[in-house]
């Protein structure tokens, strides 16, 4: 069975992943890494085939590890290089410990 947190996940985020700080609803802070991408794309395909809706939001990818809890809705983070800080609209955990959350710009810096 492939470990997938140490043997993929935790070395890509040592590649590509930046400093955030992340701050859970239930409070404290924490230091944490992930990918962070400024805008996201999804295309929604309504029933009859055709595509309508184009929605765009930032996300950031991270690694369930770091986290003592998973992240949930209404968590807050500040993405370091940026000092821009974002509310988490959602969660979407992989099976692989993984996690891409969605996000809704708070402040600017």
């Amino acid at each position: 069975m492939i470990d997938w947190d140490s043997v993929v996940i935790g070395p890509l985020m040592g590649v590509f992943a930046e400093p955030v700080t992340y701050l859970p609803l239930s409070g404290g802070s924490l230091s944490v890494t992930g990918v962070f991408d400024d805008a996201y794309q999804k295309e929604v395909m309504f029933e009859d085939a055709s595509t309508g809706v184009t929605e765009v939001s930032a996300s950031i990818g991270v690694q369930l590890s770091q986290f003592p809890s998973p992240p949930v809705q209404n968590d807050k983070l500040t993405i370091v290089r940026t000092g821009t800080t974002y509310i988490v609209k959602q969660s979407r955990v992989d099976s692989r410990g993984g996690a891409r959350l969605l996000l809704t710009r708070s402040s600017y810096p």
